[in-house]
């Protein structure tokens, strides 16, 4: 007897059952998707993953899409967060056992994003009728996904990375991001993958409508890459960045504040023919009050040489008041002014439920951990031109970002990546920077202690980028940026909206027409 191969459409109808053979491709699935990510950058896996386990999700009971959608996500996160045991046991003070136990923990309770999302989907629609399964893969599956990333980045403060859109910002699905932000790059990708499963298992009419699906997006895409949606502000201005490299276990120790300050000090004495000069998060070792007299003088200097400087600096208001993790203008002719970080990391910079895990902080022994939360998006006007300031992972959120706009002419992030030593982390957090460059249309300084420090244009695209792990000023020219883009304009509002209203008008549509 001749044994004869099944066809594609023929093997994801098998595995849109139950059964162990479609659980484990859900984790190896999910395992797979954060290559699709830097430093790896296989882009179109940020298609494949999710068009498998939309496939799987196909035919299966509530329970059973919940158990896959947990196993995507233990694949998904075990793998793109690792990092965080780096942070932890190498940086963080904690033992083995316990950062092996809280890292599980962090993977584990993430994972219940997309398995909450594949139960609630095959419970809210049931459907087993071809044109109800077309349906959950032509819109609605992927409009959920991108709904419940959304979602990820607010709930508890938020945790955004690995959305889909970080992955393309090299592809041409970047196009998308000017108009509909990270989540609307995302839905895109969504899309395709619903698409893709729907072109290989459906008939010949169905496999016609999402190759033209496909062709439409792709291509309305790659048009979307030629707009210009914002205009030159000024002259180009001449910068440097600076990164001390200092070892996160070395930062604080008081024998080497002078030293670190005396490598800054040296490092901008080079670089007094930069109009603007940039150190990273607490290049300061100490607190603003504590060492003003030394802010004095570099301002003098600098004045002196017609640049300006913004420092990352720990500031406490006067009388043992609240302290701040803060960035703070130097010389440039204009007065003294601080940016304070708004969006605090959770169990670093403030304990949440402080009554009830009051011990855990101090057990990890992370130093000023107790910040306050400041209030104020407004840019700092330094060097002729007005900054968008954010603070280490602030820059993971694009509606943040668009606060200082449109007065802000460029963007500048300070951040402190040696706390995840040479883990993955660092490169995925710069590809979130670009991100955020490419949705407001503004050039970003990226300011680092160890790397990833880049100067990027308006577009994203890394103009110039330091050596990581190594002592480095990077000079640079970058030209201001005036308007607004769409995104910058109306944020997450429309992706939003537009996914709510394909899910909730399925949903009726399904009702109606008794896809059951």
């Amino acid at each position: 007897m001749n044994a004869v191969m099944p066809s594609p459409g023929q093997g994801i109808a098998a595995l849109s059952h139950g059964g162990w053979p479609g659980h484990l491709l859900a984790l190896l699935a999910g395992a797979l998707l954060p290559l699709a990510f830097a430093p790896f950058d296989f882009i179109f896996l940020a298609v494949l993953a999710p068009a498998l386990l939309f496939a799987l999700w196909l035919q299966v009971s509530p329970g059973q899409a919940f158990a896959r959608g947990y196993l995507f996500g233990v694949g998904m996160f075990g793998v793109g967060v690792s990092w965080v045991f780096v942070s932890m046991y190498e940086n963080g003070g904690v033992g083995l056992a316990m950062s092996l136990f809280l890292t599980s923990f962090f993977v584990l309770f993430l994972s219940l994003f997309p398995a909450v999302l594949g139960y609630g989907l095959t419970r809210l629609l049931p459907w087993q009728h071809p044109i109800g399964q077309r349906l959950k893969l032509l819109l609605l599956f992927p409009a959920a996904w991108v709904l419940w990333e959304w979602v990820r980045g607010w709930f508890f403060t938020g945790f955004p990375w690995l959305a889909l859109g970080y992955s393309q910002i090299d592809g041409p699905l970047a196009g998308v991001a000017p108009l509909l932000g990270v989540y609307g790059v995302s839905l895109a990708a969504a899309l395709s993958a619903g698409w893709l499963v729907l072109l290989l298992r459906d008939g010949w009419v169905w496999r016609g409508v999402a190759a033209l699906s496909l062709s439409i997006v792709l291509g309305g895409a790659v048009a979307l890459n030629k707009v210009s949606w914002v205009q030159p502000a000024g002259a180009p201005l001449k910068v440097t960045l600076l990164q001390g490299n200092i070892p996160q276990d070395m930062k604080w120790l008081w024998d080497l504040r002078d030293p670190t300050l005396e490598l800054y000090t040296n490092l901008t004495r080079a670089s007094w023919d930069s109009d603007l000069i940039v150190w990273p998060e607490t290049a300061v070792p100490a607190l603003y009050h504590e060492v003003e007299d030394f802010f004095d003088g570099l301002a003098a200097e600098a004045d002196r040489h017609g640049s300006a400087l913004l420092i990352g600096v720990i500031y406490q208001e006067p009388n043992a008041g609240p302290y701040y993790n803060s960035v703070v203008s130097v010389g440039g002719a204009t007065s003294r002014q601080f940016y304070h970080k708004r969006h605090l990391v959770p169990f670093t910079e403030y304990l949440p439920l402080e009554g009830v895990l009051g011990g855990l902080v101090k057990f990890m022994q992370v130093p000023m951990s107790d910040f306050s939360k400041g209030t104020s998006a407004a840019p700092l006007r330094v060097a002729g031109q007005h900054a968008g300031v954010s603070i280490c992972y602030e820059d993971a959120f694009g509606e943040e970002a668009i606060g200082a706009l449109p007065e802000a002419t460029l963007l500048v992030n300070v951040t402190n990546d040696a706390w995840f030593g040479h883990s993955i982390a660092p490169q995925q957090h710069l590809q979130m920077a670009r991100m955020r460059a490419l949705e407001a249309g503004r050039p970003l300084l990226r300011a680092t202690n160890t790397g990833m420090t880049a100067v990027m244009d308006e577009r994203g695209r890394v103009s110039s980028q330091a050596p990581q792990f190594e002592v480095h000023a990077l000079h640079d020219t970058v030209q201001p940026m005036q308007g607004l883009t769409p995104y910058g304009r109306f944020g997450n509002v429309p992706v939003v909206t537009a996914v709510l209203i394909c899910l909730i008008g399925g949903w009726f549509v399904s009702r109606r027409a008794g896809l059951t």
